[in-house]
């Protein structure tokens, strides 16, 4: 029996046809449009609502409005309070929600075809008669403020925070989340004012995707938007993204981190761009998957992550592009190498054929798999018209992916991966970051957990003392998902070595396998809970008499951050 066709890997089957229902369009009298796509496939139907206004558009003073408005207009209206249209929903089977992106806001509503009538009646209700009750929007601010307290506690939130920053400037795309000040400035009538300009039916297109007709839906959607009255909507003009002319570090210190956060980031294309297709197919062979450049150099073949990314957020008026990666702290220096390599490579060699097919083919794969349901059809259409796609955009992408060249993929790179011009942004312990990534830029910056600037000087000056002196009584503050665990701790310090004791809600307890190097402190809190002996493991930066460092207690999971002060010396 001849064995060699198991030696050889069968030849690719030939593209199957991409076809798709056809989209009916259609002007309602109130001058809102509507797309709908008949798929009689399953009894469901899929509504969204896509607004032209959202998080960007924030007035002037009043950023986190449109995500509030977004957010509480299912919390009550003219004919059904909170409690009411969450029983109705419940009641249908049905799906009823709000959010706010940067580009736009989504009312999104599903249920089964035969309830499409009663769905379509609350949907109404939402967009048009929302009214912000007061204690919904106390519970609303509370609650977000709360969250704010966590997202502080995330190191992916703290990147995103200092990309947009450095990245976007003054451009609205730079603002990542609120305040806790925004929130609190939040009012009932600013809620309302920003709703009656933003929506209204000339700064909407309404998705429909299911069992539904477009004449039934047309006649449906005129008796309940029929009287929606439309709007003038100012133009925005945002500024810019700065020009960047170097190289720059922004560290946000989170002391005591075993894990630096990479983030490497430029401007590039904005969603319209014609660039688009061969960035994307760019991006497939640097980082966008498991196979990509990144992750195979920089986990498979050197380990020092679990993962390594490139990514292009290709927005309304401005996109970016970013690498990422979360490696050990001990590694920063020789993953920031690698990341600058994969870079430069991509901009300079030429794509081998295989490398290039496989990518391609990936991409034209995986599409239709995105749009074969209900859900994944209608997130589609609704991106084509947020970004003002072209009509035949869903069924011309594969023949667009198939059509960039591997010159193509190096001439996008050159021009929109710019290494000697990006922002490095890493979230770790500033002591062991500095160190390691110093060497690629003089263009440095230092902040804390909370965006407050660090002095620089003095975190190069901890670098070249002697070891801390961290005996004696200190006073530790811990931060846990918006609670603050306070705890006592007595040190004693022999050379490099540490004990010492606790004194906290949890009981009393021992330091063990304690140390300090450099300004670092390291150790193993031992305690007990309800009869159980428990280890703490805690992880500090101590400059003078402060302290700063995480602790990690197994039933909280995430690192909790703490902060101490010396208040007796040893």
């Amino acid at each position: 029996m001849n064995d060699e066709f198991r030696k050889k890997a069968p030849e690719p089957l030939a593209p199957l046809p991409f076809n798709l229902p056809p989209a009916e369009k259609r002007t309602l009298s109130c001058g809102m449009k509507v797309v709908s796509v008949h798929d009689d496939r399953q009894p469901l139907v899929n509504f969204r609502l896509i607004l032209g206004t959202g998080d960007i558009h924030d007035p002037d003073g009043g950023t986190g409005v449109s995500s509030a408005v977004a957010s509480l207009l299912n919390e009550g209206t003219e004919n059904y309070t909170s409690r009411e249209l969450a029983e109705e929903v419940d009641r249908l089977g049905a799906t009823l929600s709000a959010s706010s992106a940067s580009d736009h806001a989504v009312v999104k509503a599903s249920s089964l075809s035969g309830f499409s009538s009663e769905v379509l009646d609350l949907f109404a209700e939402l967009i048009l008669r929302p009214v912000f009750p007061e204690n919904e929007l106390e519970l609303y601010k509370q609650n977000a403020i709360e969250g704010l307290k966590y997202q502080r506690s995330q190191p992916d939130f703290l990147a995103d925070e200092q990309v947009g920053r450095v990245v976007y400037g003054d451009n609205p795309y730079s603002v990542n989340s609120p305040t806790p000040d925004d929130i609190k400035k939040l009012t009932r009538d600013v809620l309302a004012e920003f709703h009656a300009g933003a929506y209204v039916p000339n700064n909407a297109v309404l998705v429909a995707v299911g069992a539904i007709g477009a004449d039934e839906l047309a006649e449906e959607l005129e008796a309940r938007f029929g009287e929606w009255r439309s709007g003038g909507l100012a133009e925005r003009q945002f500024p810019d993204p700065p020009e960047r002319s170097g190289r720059t570090l922004t560290i946000v210190d989170r002391p005591g981190s075993s894990q630096a956060n990479i983030v490497l980031s430029n401007i590039a294309i904005d969603r319209k761009s014609p660039d688009y297709f061969p960035v994307l197919v760019m991006n497939q062979v640097l980082g966008a998957g498991a196979s990509s450049r990144l992750f195979m150099n920089l986990r498979e073949e050197k380990g020092y992550t679990y993962g390594a990314y490139s990514r292009i957020y290709a927005r309304r008026f401005a996109g970016s592009f970013e690498a990422t990666a979360e490696v050990r702290t001990a590694v920063t220096g020789d993953s920031l190498k690698e990341f600058f390599y994969e870079l430069e490579r991509i901009r300079t060699e030429i794509v081998p054929e295989q490398e290039l097919t496989d990518a391609k083919s990936f991409l034209t794969g995986v599409f239709p798999i995105r749009v074969e349901t209900q859900s994944g059809l209608i997130g589609q259409i609704a991106a084509q018209q947020v970004y003002g796609l072209p009509d035949d955009y869903l069924e011309t992408y594969a023949r667009n992916v198939r059509a960039v060249t591997a010159e193509d993929v190096r001439r996008v790179a050159e021009a929109y991966i710019h290494p000697d011009r990006i922002a490095m942004v890493i979230v770790g312990d500033a002591g062991d970051v500095l160190k390691q990534a110093s060497e690629f830029t003089d263009d440095i910056e230092v902040f804390d957990t909370e965006a407050r600037r660090k002095d620089l000087s003095a975190l190069l000056a901890a670098q070249d003392a002697p070891d801390a002196d961290v005996a004696g009584t200190w006073q530790v503050d811990i931060s846990a998902q918006g609670q603050d665990l306070l705890l006592k701790l007595e040190l004693e310090q022999e050379g490099s070595d540490v004990k010492g004791s606790l004194d906290s809600m949890l009981g009393q307890g021992t330091l063990k396998d304690g140390s300090v190097s450099g300004t670092g402190l390291k150790g193993i809190l031992v305690t007990e809970m309800q009869g159980q002996e428990i280890e703490l493991e805690i992880s500090a930066s101590v400059i003078g008499d402060e302290m700063e460092g995480l602790i990690t207690i197994p039933m909280m999971g995430e690192p909790l951050p703490f902060k101490g002060s010396r208040i007796e010396a040893g």
